[in-house]
């Protein structure tokens, strides 16, 4: 197959798959991981695909993030309930982090009703509700990133630095079943995976719009996590795949 035929199938697969890594372009096509990785590296300097995290995205995958405020409005109803349904599988009382995020904004509404809890978040929408809430709630500082409405950064970084979780609830802007989960930021990625590593108990929560659909970049593989609450529906294989990491998979 000539190199321009192969660019051409490249893409082809790209656009019925959402993202293509490096090893499945080798193992598809034949060829070494040097010349996948050429052909990868080609795609995206000619404008045709973006590259991230060894392989290759759609070409116009980060030229927009939606603001929280559109992505609040999107799949309410679900989001609530995957809401209620975590918030069964948690604590009354002691420490549980809340990540920022939609899903993870009603989570911590829910927690904030219970007086025995300190529930620390980055997300400043949540903070909002701190004259309300019966829980403490406290927020660990950093920079306030305008898109997603969090705390990131060296100053968040340095207060998670003090502090450890009985449980931890995070989301994610994307997830691959092979790999994990993702996020659009790097600094939001670098809060995430410290607060996992900080957590005893690790819940993600992420409605069916999340799967199969990895974003920018990787912040935790699914061992990072104890369990998943969510409205897609897995098959049996996949379900038996997080298993095998001690995921516990959660379907609304």
């Amino acid at each position: 197959m000539l190199t321009a035929e192969r660019h051409r199938a490249i893409l082809r697969l790209l656009a019925e798959q959402g993202r293509i890594t490096v090893a499945e372009i080798a193992q598809r096509f034949d060829i070494s991981h040097a010349t996948a990785r050429r052909d990868a590296v080609a795609l995206a300097d000619a404008g045709k695909a973006a590259r991230a995290h060894g392989g290759l995205l759609p070409a116009n995958f980060f030229q927009s993030e939606p603001h929280f405020r559109a992505k609040a409005d999107r799949q309410t109803g679900i989001k609530a309930r995957i809401a209620r349904k975590a918030a069964e599988l948690l604590p009354h009382e002691g420490n549980v982090f809340v990540d920022s995020g939609t899903t993870c904004l009603e989570v911590g509404r829910i927690l904030i009703e219970r007086p025995d809890l300190r529930v620390f978040t980055n997300s400043i929408p949540l903070l909002a509700h701190a004259t309300e809430a019966r829980a403490t709630l406290t927020g660990i500082g950093g920079e306030a990133r305008k898109v997603s409405l969090a705390l990131t950064g060296a100053l968040a970084q340095s207060w998670l630095a003090h502090l450890r979780f009985d449980t931890a609830v995070i989301g994610a802007s994307g997830l691959d079943l092979a790999s994990g989960a993702y996020t659009t930021e790097i600094h939001e990625a670098a809060v995430k995976a410290e607060v996992l590593r900080r957590s005893t108990v690790r819940m993600l929560v992420a409605d069916a719009e999340k799967w199969s659909h990895p974003a920018a970049v990787h912040f935790a593989p699914w061992s990072a996590f104890t369990s998943v609450v969510t409205n897609h529906q897995l098959t049996r294989e996949s379900r038996l795949k997080l298993a095998s990491q001690n995921v516990k998979f959660c379907l609304i």
